[in-house]
């Protein structure tokens, strides 16, 4: 299938600029999913908790959300986005998963960094992992890089692809995703923005890598870009490295502990 990862600059309190940037770049472009970057919808710097509320939307009343859907439905596709949600009094850094039906899928930012943990809840989803007719996807945001028991949860529940929605600011992410990538023997696509907000500078650089960590395509580090490949996520269902050895069975969780398993756990 045909994935697209689309690296651009969200800017804050502007959805419909923001709206217009994403149309721009998927254009008339046919892929079968697109990912775009963390707080999609709100851009990401915040000046206090009020700010990031007034630029947030509940799941169920979004422009932002409406507007993705209604790509979705047009070209019968499917689409990952960061968002800024609201529930209730309660804000919550977190990504979506679309396709024609609306929203099939919502995880929740389990690891705040820096000046999040003023403005949003820590992640209350769980790590799940959505059976789709593209193939199975999970989804971790941003700073959950930096968390190897994160991914090991999601490939175990069976993902063939992590869609990795970012503001990226610290330079380490799109060098260890590959390994991750390899360690896990599945798809990990990150998604970063580019820009400049306040004193936050994000690195772009988004990329995406197959089962053996080779980086099949990365992004600049400071253009918008529409980064598309072909991939087969099928490939992600064999976890063998040789003929004799397989990164999950041969791993001796009798010594150091074992995670969950399962589809939606």
């Amino acid at each position: 299938m045909r994935i697209s990862i689309v690296q651009f600059s969200p800017q804050l309190n502007k959805l419909q600029t923001n709206l217009d940037a994403i149309n721009h770049l998927i254009g008339d472009t046919d892929s079968a999913l697109y990912i775009l970057p963390e707080l999609a919808n709100s851009g990401y710097n915040f000046k206090d908790k009020q700010d990031a509320f007034d630029n947030s939307e509940a799941i169920d009343k979004s422009i932002f959300l409406e507007h993705l859907i209604a790509i979705a439905k047009n070209k019968k596709t499917h689409i990952v986005s960061g968002f800024c949600e609201r529930d209730g009094d309660k804000l919550y850094n977190s990504s979506v998963l679309i396709n024609s039906e609306g929203v099939i899928g919502l995880y929740r930012k389990l690891h705040l960094f820096l000046n999040e943990k003023n403005i949003f809840e820590p992640g209350n989803k769980g790590l799940p992992v959505f059976d789709t007719p593209i193939g199975k996807i999970g989804m971790l945001i941003c700073f959950d890089w930096m968390f190897p028991e994160a991914w090991r949860q999601l490939a175990l529940k069976g993902a063939q692809l992590i869609a990795h929605p970012s503001n990226l600011v610290l330079p380490y992410c799109q060098s260890v995703t590959p390994s991750y990538a390899l360690v896990n023997r599945c798809f990990i696509a990150t998604s970063n923005r580019i820009g400049t907000e306040g004193n936050l500078t994000f690195t772009g650089q988004s990329v995406l890598a197959d089962i053996n960590g080779d980086i099949i395509i990365r992004g600049s580090n400071d253009e918008s870009q529409l980064l598309s490949a072909e991939i087969d996520l099928s490939l992600a269902n064999s976890k063998s490295i040789t003929a004799r050895n397989n990164v999950f069975s041969d791993r001796r969780s009798d010594v150091y502990g074992d995670l969950k398993t399962g589809i939606n756990d």
